[in-house]
């Protein structure tokens, strides 16, 4: 007891005043957390809840859900209890049902801390569990950031006070305190990957080397400050977060090995992308930067889209909400998502000099009456700045324009005559001429 309190503090993992939610399942491991963290609450001056999730698999689950909230009356530990659909997330997400009862697990747990009914979740994570994340990370393909395996804390909200201490010694604490616990039979079943781990891999395993799982677990730790140090070799500006996005310029593909890959997980990272990402993927990254054309794109797991844009790679979301735009050319505002807002303004103080993709002058008076705001269509043409007209489509790719932009770049056209595009530049047929003290401004807020 004395020594999970001693790594609580030393790992910094509560602040007094905190409340914080146990994952109690009613197995032995999170039954020993409950009991553990309720018997050293009062010290470490903290409040503890106990948090149980029906995953909607097994009709044995009931009886587990019972059987949790009454021991939870008979300790004095305030109880939450909730469903989820895992079959369902697993069906609708294609996921496989391990992956989406774990991922229905966090959403729970996340809410639970969004809503400040809780301030951290504590899991019942032990040194055997940490054992075997680190072989399935390795089998999947990780490097030395998954190696590393689980950590006390993660983003300052989970905590896994048990980390470091073993199976056995769970079972020694159960067995010496007479605390009940039940039997999960589905953790049996080893078409689930930890499963098949725990029950076939680890089990051959430490009949052979009895000290397997503590050296599993050393050798993870000596990854981390390795992996720290090539860490804080990326530079400051190899990932440019922009809204929804990231990018990492080109160049910064042709540092050492060990960076660029820490580098591309630090930018998936950026966009919560954490699970998933096996080495292979890494490697397409790397191949697109390197030797793929402008304009070519890859899929990752998670609905990422992986694309080159000249000297740039983009990361962002593949997940596609049907936009239309169908605006009156007036002043006034509009925001089209993943694009940003537009603001529409006539002025009389303004600097024709200053125009920039960003902030565009130009003669409204000049622009039909029936123009309106919208996105490129087929057949849409542009008159260059200084004439000469073109195809909308390939003056937007001498423009360098991304292709991902080019469908949700706004533009004020008449017919297929395009007078304006927002962010970019206007039509020769709408600047400015000498004596102008009023005209229109469109300016774009990303």
């Amino acid at each position: 007891m004395e020594e999970v309190k001693s790594f609580i503090l030393n790992n910094n993992l509560v602040k007094k005043g905190e409340v914080i939610g146990i994952g109690v399942s009613g197995g032995l491991d999170s039954m020993a957390l409950l009991y553990m963290m309720n018997d050293i609450a009062y010290d470490l001056d903290i409040q503890i809840v106990a948090v149980h999730i029906n995953h909607g698999i097994r009709e044995e689950s009931i009886y587990e859900e019972e059987f949790v909230e009454q021991k939870c009356k008979e300790i004095g530990v305030r109880f939450y209890k909730f469903r989820i659909d895992a079959p369902k997330i697993a069906q609708e997400k294609n996921l496989s049902l391990e992956t989406a009862a774990r991922d229905g697990r966090y959403m729970v747990f996340d809410a639970l801390i969004t809503k400040g009914i809780v301030d951290k979740i504590a899991l019942a994570h032990h040194l055997d569990d940490q054992a075997e994340t680190l072989l399935m990370h390795l089998f999947r393909g990780s490097g030395m950031t998954g190696a590393k395996g689980m950590a006390p804390i993660r983003d300052n909200k989970y905590i896994r006070p048990l980390l470091e201490f073993s199976k056995k010694q769970l079972e020694d604490y159960v067995n010496v305190n007479s605390i009940e616990h039940v039997e999960d039979e589905s953790n049996a079943d080893v078409t689930f990957n930890r499963n098949f781990i725990r029950n076939v891999v680890m089990k051959e395993v430490v009949k052979r080397w009895p000290n397997a799982v503590s050296a599993l677990a050393n050798f993870s730790k000596s990854l981390v400050e390795d992996d720290s140090f090539i860490c804080s070799q990326i530079r400051e500006d190899a990932v440019i977060r922009d809204n929804n996005l990231v990018q990492i310029p080109c160049s910064c593909f042709l540092y050492h090995n060990s960076v660029v890959t820490r580098t591309i997980f630090k930018a998936l990272a950026t966009l919560g992308i954490k699970q998933d990402i096996e080495r292979k993927h890494i490697a397409m990254v790397k191949d697109l930067a390197l030797n793929g054309e402008n304009g070519k794109k890859i899929k990752l797991p998670n609905q990422i889209m992986v694309s080159k844009e000249y000297d740039y790679i983009t990361i962002h979301s593949s997940k596609k909400d049907k936009l239309t735009l169908n605006q009156e050319f007036k002043s006034g505002e509009f925001e089209v998502k993943g694009f940003g807002k537009v603001v529409v303004k006539r002025v009389k103080d303004f600097d024709v000099n200053a125009t920039n993709g960003d902030c565009l002058y130009f003669d409204f008076r000049k622009v039909p009456k029936t123009a309106r705001w919208r996105f490129r269509e087929d057949g849409d043409v542009f008159e260059k700045f200084g004439g000469g007209s073109k195809k909308l489509k390939s003056y937007l790719v001498d423009k360098k324009v991304p292709q991902r932009i080019r469908n949700i770049l706004p533009v004020l056209a008449d017919g297929n005559e395009v007078y304006v595009i927002a962010g970019v530049e206007i039509s020769d047929k709408v600047r400015l001429d000498d004596g102008v003290t009023t005209c229109c401004r469109v300016e774009v807020k990303k």
